[in-house]
C-alpha cells in the first residue's frame, strides 16, 4: 500500500504476519539472513521471544520505504535490504541507507526517511515516510536568477530532465537560485585563496577518507581520480591537495583549455605554482601512461559532455549523454586503481574534499564493453556525488547534446554500478 496525503509527500506501510514470518526465518541459513538484516539489526533483535517479532517489524519498515519509490525499486536500483535501522539512546530508530539507496534519496529530493514500528500478538507493523528537501537560497542568488539569468533557461531545462518527476516547479527555480549563488561565492572565493595565511587556507579545508587513496596509491601502479565540477573544485585542489607536500609534482589534471583564454591562463599558472600539472584531453595517452608508469596520480574531471572520437553514449542521471571513454581504457589498461574524490561547501562556509573508495575494475570478454561498463560504473559515482549537493554543480553546462535518445543496449545492473561497491 503506498499513500500519498499531499503532492511532495511520500508514504508508504507494510504488515507482517508473525507465523507466516517464523517459518520464513526458519528457512534461511545465516548467510541469507544476513544479506537481508544487517548485523546491528541480527544483534538489536537478540535471541529471545521477542526475536520474531522485531525482526518482522524491521522487515515491514524494509518493505514500507521501498515502497516510498516504487519506480527504483522495480528497476532494481534499490532494494529493501538497502535500508538498515538502527536504533537511538532515546529509543526511536533511525534509518541508516545504503550509498544506492542515497543516491535514490537524492535523486528524489528526500531529505530523510522516518519510520514507526509496532507489533502485536500476530502482526508486525511499519510506516514509512519521506521528508522532501527544501534548500534555502540566499538574497544574492534570487537577485541573480531575476536581474543576471545567464543560462537561465537551460539550467532550468537540465534541472527537470534530472529532477522533473521528483520535485515541484518551485523547488527547481529555488535550486536554480542556489546555483547562481553558489557561483557568486565561487569567484569570490577564488578571489581571497591567494591573501589567506597557510594556516587559515588548511583550516578552510577539511580532507576525508584519504587513507583510502593512499593506500590505493602504494599499489606502485599509479592513482586515477575520477571527479567532476564539484563544489569550488579550484578551492579544494589547491587548499586540499596542498596539505599533503609529500604528493607535490606527482598530481596532474587531464582538463579542457577553459574560456576566455585568461581565465585558463590564471588557473594554470595557479595550478602550476601548486606543484600540479596540466595534460590536454587529446593526445596526451602516452605521457599519461608515462606518468602512471612512474607512480603519478592522474586526475579525469568527467562530468562534461564528449563528442565522438573521444566519447561514447552512456547513461548519466537516467538520459543517454556523450561520456568519456579514456578513463577506462586506461584503468583496464594498466589496472591502476579508480578512486572518486569530489568536494562541497559547507553552510558555515568551509569545504570539504572528499576521496571514495576504489571502483572495481569490470572485466569483459569484449572489449568494447568493458569500456562501456566501467565508463557507465564512473558515471554511477559522479551521480552519487553530484546528488549530494545539487546546487554546487554545473547545470548551466550542456551535458546531454546527444541529438537522439539511444538507451544502452544492456542497462548496468546494481551489481556492476551498486551499493555492492
Amino acid at each position: 500500500m503506498k499513500l500519498d496525503p499531499t503532492p511532495g509527500t511520500r508514504c508508504g506501510i507494510d504488515t507482517v504476519e508473525l507465523r507466516r514470518f517464523q517459518r520464513f526465518l526458519d528457512s534461511k541459513t545465516p548467510e541469507e539472513l544476513g544479506r537481508l538484516f544487517a548485523e546491528t539489526e541480527l544483534r538489536d533483535a537478540g535471541t529471545g521471544e521477542g526475536r520474531v517479532a522485531s525482526l518482522a517489524a524491521r522487515f515491514a519498515a524494509k518493505e514500507a520505504c521501498s515502497k516510498l519509490f516504487p519506480r527504483e525499486t522495480a528497476l532494481g536500483a534499490v532494494q529493501p535490504a538497502d535500508f538498515v535501522f538502527e536504533r537511538t539512546p532515546y529509543g526511536d530508530v533511525r534509518v541508516r541507507p545504503s550509498p544506492a539507496a542515497q543516491a535514490v534519496l537524492d535523486r528524489n529530493r528526500v531529505a530523510a526517511i522516518r519510520v514507526s514500528l509496532t507489533h502485536t500478538d500476530t502482526s508486525a507493523s511499519a510506516i514509512a515516510w519521506a521528508e522532501p528537501q527544501q534548500i534555502e537560497v540566499p538574497w544574492f542568488g534570487r537577485f541573480c536568477y531575476y536581474f543576471v539569468p545567464f543560462r537561465r533557461k537551460l539550467m532550468l531545462s537540465n534541472l527537470r530532465r534530472v529532477f522533473g518527476d521528483a520535485a515541484p516547479e518551485a523547488e527547481l527555480r529555488r535550486l536554480v537560485q542556489a546555483c547562481y549563488a553558489h557561483y557568486v561565492r565561487f569567484f569570490l572565493e577564488m578571489v581571497r585563496q591567494p591573501f589567506m595565511s597557510k594556516s587559515k587556507r588548511a583550516g578552510w579545508i577539511r580532507v576525508e577518507n584519504v587513507d583510502v587513496a593512499i593506500r590505493a596509491h602504494q599499489q606502485g601502479k599509479g592513482l586515477l581520480l575520477l571527479t567532476g565540477h564539484f563544489g569550488n573544485w579550484e578551492v579544494a585542489t589547491v587548499a586540499g591537495l596542498g596539505q599533503f607536500p609529500q604528493y607535490r609534482g606527482q598530481f596532474h589534471f587531464v582538463r579542457r583549455p577553459l574560456k576566455p583564454g585568461w581565465v585558463d591562463t590564471l588557473i594554470t599558472s595557479r595550478f602550476r605554482r601548486a606543484g600540479f600539472g596540466t595534460l590536454a584531453k587529446r593526445g596526451s595517452m602516452e605521457k599519461i601512461l608515462d606518468l602512471l608508469a612512474q607512480g603519478a596520480i592522474i586526475v579525469f574531471t568527467m562530468d562534461q559532455h564528449a563528442g565522438p572520437p573521444d566519447g561514447i553514449p552512456v547513461e548519466f542521471l537516467g538520459h543517454t549523454a556523450g561520456t568519456f571513454k579514456s578513463l577506462a581504457i586506461l584503468a583496464l589498461t594498466t589496472e591502476s586503481p579508480v578512486i572518486p574524490a569530489c568536494s562541497w561547501r559547507e553552510p558555515d562556509g568551509t569545504h570539504v574534499l572528499r576521496f571514495e573508495d576504489p571502483l572495481p575494475l569490470i572485466q569483459c570478454e569484449d572489449a568494447g564493453e568493458a569500456i562501456r561498463q566501467n565508463t557507465r560504473a564512473y558515471n554511477v559515482a559522479l551521480e552519487r556525488m553530484l546528488l549530494r549537493h545539487p546546487e554546487q554543480w554545473i547545470w548551466m553546462h550542456r551535458r546531454w547534446k546527444l541529438k537522439v535518445e539511444q538507451k544502452p543496449e544492456n542497462r548496468i545492473s546494481k551489481s556492476e554500478g551498486g551499493s555492492k561497491r
